[in-house]
């Protein structure tokens, strides 16, 4: 695994802005491309099998907390329980998810997280990074086939969708969100479907059931919004007495919250992709602290030897925290890396690189492309 500095495009924002990405600045320069991320065949492989691996893990996982009834370790409100439940019992769909993992290239790629709910930089992995190897390197390849196994699953999920007309919503505002929900609203569409954008906060409620702007009814809606805000909208409380069939379902905000993360190493201990984590910091002295529903890598305090050597400010932290061995961003110049290696269906589709500056990821990540060299 190589971090190699190359000239960047000319004209590289006409180009990425021509297939409609247009949040490449977002203060500073997000997507990046004066350096790319070299990886060979076996660690490809290997990235390839963790995230296979660790999608298992996790359906176990999911199995267990429902069947031993952990609710409680996930701040969940009861009423939204049995949505959970049955979601998972009916098997609701699911689209897609996220791994992030720290990864030199040597070791072992190690598990910080799992974004199973709302994961974005999809469409900077599958189509920027994408269009970028065609024009620098296109003798080479990518580990990289998210296009179009969304489309295969989009296919695949046909039968199992409450209406040949999907919904596909987020809060338009933002532009990341608007352009990766529009961006699986593309993909149903060439997979068939008849799809069509609400924006979240104009779903209604007549009633009976989930309703657009015409006041028709949203039999099955994609949403780009995290399951934990939902539950707390005003129309959340409608949620478990609606028919509406949500994607991704809600037995996701188990997997996504980072509670999960005690349970997975209580269950598999000393498995070779997980960290040691705990509901509480007696049992590790290097260690990270996370909210559990911290996102942007808000929040989240860095100890090492019983000593504070990273933290970010944000607005999470009352709902609890978890405590998770620490694992140090392999350093590339100053440049910290995490691996996204994405899940579509049940198989992995490919991987995107966010970097920083710092050890936590955070908001101000730049979005660097890769390749496979051999």
């Amino acid at each position: 695994m190589k971090r190699i500095q190359i000239p960047t495009r000319l004209e590289w924002h006409k180009k990425v802005e021509n297939l409609g990405f247009n949040y490449h600045t977002i203060g500073n320069v997000y997507w990046d491309e004066s350096a790319y991320y070299s990886f060979s065949l076996k660690q490809i492989d290997t990235l390839e099998q963790a995230t296979a691996t660790l999608w298992q893990l996790y359906l176990e996982a999911t199995e267990y907390v429902i069947n031993k009834n952990k609710f409680n370790l996930f701040h969940i409100p009861p009423q939204f329980h049995k949505h959970i439940i049955d979601s998972w019992e009916n098997d609701v769909p699911s689209i897609y998810g996220r791994f992030d993992f720290c990864y030199d290239g040597i070791s072992e790629p190690k598990l910080l997280e799992f974004n199973a709910d709302t994961p974005t930089s999809l469409f900077e992995a599958g189509v920027v990074q994408w269009n970028w190897l065609q024009d620098v390197f296109p003798n080479n390849d990518q580990f990289n086939a998210i296009h179009e196994k969304l489309i295969d699953n989009w296919t695949l999920l046909k039968p199992y969708l409450n209406s040949k007309k999907v919904y596909f919503s987020c809060v338009d505002a933002s532009l990341e969100d608007y352009t990766n929900t529009v961006y699986m609203l593309d993909t149903a569409m060439q997979a068939g479907l008849e799809a069509e954008f609400i924006s979240i906060e104009n779903l209604g409620w007549n009633g009976k059931y989930m309703t657009d702007l015409k006041e028709q009814e949203v039999k099955s809606i994609f949403k780009l919004y995290p399951w934990e805000w939902m539950i707390k909208e005003n129309f959340g409380v409608y949620i478990p007495i609606s028919n509406t069939q949500w994607i991704e379902p809600s037995w996701k905000i188990l997997m996504t919250s980072k509670a999960m993360l005690p349970i997975l190493w209580e269950l598999f201990p000393k498995h070779k992709n997980l960290l040691a984590c705990y509901t509480n910091n007696s049992k590790l002295n290097s260690y990270a602290k996370k909210p559990i529903f911290s996102r942007e890598g808000d929040n989240i305090t860095l100890v090492e030897k019983g000593i504070e050597i990273s933290l970010t400010n944000g607005v999470y932290g009352t709902e609890g925290y978890i405590y998770q061995e620490l694992c140090k961003l392999p350093n590339f110049d100053g440049n910290y890396p995490v691996i996204g290696s994405w899940i579509i269906g049940q198989d992995p589709a490919g991987i995107g690189i966010r970097e920083t500056k710092s050890l936590i990821t955070d908001n101000l990540s730049r979005f660097l492309p890769h390749l496979i060299e051999g």
